[in-house]
């Protein structure tokens, strides 16, 4: 049995600049296109000196665009380009009207954004697309579920809204998609009467400068007067006046969950401290019976509306240095049972000499690292390791502590370990395998960068199979298993090493690459039913209710986050649930509702 007080205590001894989940970026300088270049911007700032007329600049202030804005705008993209300057102002639209929106937006070269001390940053591959709002089950004795059933269908309250302003449908959703699903009714109708005018007035052979007021009032007045209706409905919705606030759509008014320490979750292998018990709601009872996976530290608000999505359950939060040598903090919401959980036999190795021992000859005593970072989805650029070598070769030994916490900075960002005298190297393909569980060779016929990012983004098997385990006497004669975001099937793997047989997986993974890692080892391994779906956008509520009619239903709804907006090359902001690949937390829910409502009309 494993000590679990001894992992806790060295989790302690390896804190770092970065606990390591950042990923790390060597991204080069952008251009600045704001510099003018020869014969580019005037003494007064007009591309090739050349003033717009007054009527183009009026023309616009008439369609309801600050005139400073319209000055900007032109003098950022000219005016000669009709289309180019419309999508400009709109998008200061979108950002909002005051002065701080319009300076601090620019269509120039950009410095991505650096983040320091946060955890997960990882990219999932495979995750892509927005959320969708059908197939939901409401609960009439939940109000927070309600509140979040009504925030998911935001989308198609504005396009019922710009309808019935006598806008079409196929306007609504172009507005929304320029604009954004957050964007203000008012940015919307402003969005589709620009659209409007500038077709109207071309198909005339009306020049740009002719677009004035009048045109603009001819198609767009009688309904913005309706707006202006609609505005004060959503006022008193959102709180009333001109104090009231609407909730925040991506949860940033909620509180941050905090996270325990020690994150050991419910329990643990050898854990000495007393297990949780929990009631679940009726709702979330199983089966089928749910996991779904999240990064630990998310933006503010996430796992507040995750948990309220999922009938308030709360995560289970479970650091994987706590069962392998390195570390992974995760959160876990799941309606499964907790007690009478047991580990893979035997147990991993914890430490990082435990797992390479040939790598204590070269390991330097100054480099007092018991287990390695979080596994990320690249590799340390041939520089950094050429960097530490030339240091270490030109400094004493041992080296003069400024070069120590240099090195030990490098080796604990990159998950370097040491292969020869003042040699670091990253991790080989086959060891991040060994790291998280998997078979030897499970990603090989892949190229090396495509595994590298696969297993970043993977599930830590061994966690995974802890919290699964307690399925293997629940269903003796195999499960049926819905994969959501499947990756290179950590939970399939951590399912198959628990010796619990899959009748059937319906797997639904985007990465190609992914999905041939995943077929390769179901055809050496498995000898039920694997059905493959690329785009989860396709597996809708009547193809959801075809499968479980087929096999009966679904005993595991299994899934997770994308890492990318919320700690899956995919993560570049933090944009929480609404970020590009994280909204797929809404597919998830979606889904599992979907098969929730199926097997009970079955």
């Amino acid at each position: 049995m494993a000590d679990w007080t001894s992992a806790s205590d060295d989790s302690d001894k390896f804190e770092w600049d970065s606990d390591g989940e950042a990923e790390p970026s060597s991204a080069p300088a952008m251009r600045n296109f704001n510099a003018p270049g020869p014969s580019t911007l005037s003494s007064n700032g007009w591309i090739n000196g050349e003033a717009p007329p007054t009527s183009l600049i009026e023309g616009y202030v008439a369609m309801g665009f600050p005139k400073e804005m319209v000055v900007r705008s032109i003098k950022e993209t000219g005016h000669s380009d009709a289309d180019a300057l419309l999508e400009l102002l709109l998008t200061y639209k979108a950002l909002g009207d005051d002065d701080d929106a319009v300076g601090n937006h620019s269509t120039s070269g950009c410095n991505p954004p650096i983040v320091e001390d946060d955890d997960d940053d990882l990219d999932f591959e495979n995750w892509d697309g927005d959320d969708d709002t059908g197939g939901r089950e409401s609960s009439s004795d939940d109000s927070g579920y309600e509140e979040f059933l009504r925030e998911m269908s935001d989308k198609d309250e504005k396009i019922n809204s710009l309808r019935d302003m006598g806008f079409s449908e196929d306007e609504a959703n172009m507005a929304i998609t320029i604009c954004g699903v957050d964007a203000d009714l008012s940015v919307l109708v402003d969005s589709i009467s620009a659209s409007q005018v500038t077709e109207v007035c071309h198909s005339r052979n009306l020049s740009d400068h002719q677009v004035t007021a009048r045109c603009f009032d001819s198609f767009g007045g009688r309904k913005r007067a309706r707006l202006i209706e609609e505005s004060k409905k959503k006022r008193k919705r959102y709180g009333g006046g001109a104090q009231g606030k609407r909730p925040s759509s991506d949860g940033s008014d909620e509180e941050s969950m905090p996270l325990p320490k020690p994150m050991v979750g419910f329990n643990l292998p050898g854990y000495r401290g007393p297990s949780m018990t929990r009631v679940l709601p009726e709702l979330a009872t199983g089966p089928p019976y749910f996991y779904y996976e999240n990064v630990a530290r998310a933006p503010k608000g996430v796992w507040a509306k995750i948990t309220r999505f999922l009938f308030d359950i709360q995560p289970e939060f479970v650091d994987s240095l706590h069962l392998c040598a390195a570390a992974r903090k995760r959160g876990y919401i799941h309606n499964l049972p907790t007690e009478n959980r047991s580990p893979l036999l035997p147990l991993p190795p914890k430490t990082i000499f435990e797992a390479f021992p040939h790598y204590k000859k070269w390991w330097p005593s100054w480099d007092q690292r018991t287990h390695l970072n979080c596994l990320q989805t690249c590799m340390a650029p041939a520089t950094v390791t050429e960097r530490i070598q030339q240091k270490l070769s030109s400094s004493g030994n041992p080296p003069p502590q400024s070069v120590q916490k240099y090195v030990r900075h490098e080796c604990s960002k990159w998950n370097l370990v040491w292969v020869g005298k003042d040699k670091a190297a990253p991790l080989e393909p086959h060891e991040m395998e060994y790291l998280l569980g998997f078979p030897k060779d499970h990603t090989r016929g892949v190229g090396k960068t495509q595994r590298y990012k696969s297993l970043g983004n993977s599930f830590q098997v061994d966690t995974v199979a802890y919290h699964l385990s307690v399925l293997r006497g629940m269903f003796p004669n195999g499960v049926r298993v819905l994969s959501l975001f499947t990756g290179i099937g950590g939970g399939e793997v951590a399912l198959h090493k628990l010796g619990i047989h899959m009748r059937v997986v319906v797997s639904v993974e985007i990465g190609e690459a992914n999905r041939q890692i995943l077929r390769s080892w179901w055809d050496q391994t498995q000898t039920g039913t694997l059905i493959e779906i690329a785009d989860v956008k396709s597996l809708k509520d009547d193809e959801i209710a075809t499968y479980v009619r087929r096999f009966g239903g679904f005993d595991l709804v299994i899934g997770g986050s994308p890492c990318n907006n919320l700690a899956g090359s995919n993560r570049h902001h933090r944009d929480g649930l609404e970020g590009e690949h994280s909204s797929l937390f809404y597919d998830y829910f979606r889904i599992l509702n979907s098969v929730k409502s199926a097997m009970a009309n079955m």
